[in-house]
């Protein structure tokens, strides 16, 4: 009785495993989606949240105008 509960245990947590897998993500860690994928052998990201893998928790003018300035050496003139 103990050894088929440990099977059924075992079992469970394996599809449990399964199903909460990572998937790979295919392209650079920062880029959403089919950003790198086509011409863009240079691998720079569009600007914006839209361009991100990952949605930023907020994003303002500020947060824009700096995404869209990098990787330039000045600030963006709206600070």
């Amino acid at each position: 009785m103990l050894l088929r509960i440990t099977f059924a245990g075992a079992v469970a947590y394996g599809l449990y495993r399964y199903a909460t897998r990572e998937r790979p993500h295919q392209g650079q860690a920062a880029f959403a989606s089919g950003e790198t994928d086509g011409p863009n052998f240079a691998k720079i990201r569009h600007a914006g949240p839209e361009a991100m893998r990952g949605d930023p928790p907020e994003w303002d003018k500020i947060d824009q105008a700096s995404d869209e300035s990098f990787p330039a050496s000045n600030p963006p003139s709206t600070y």
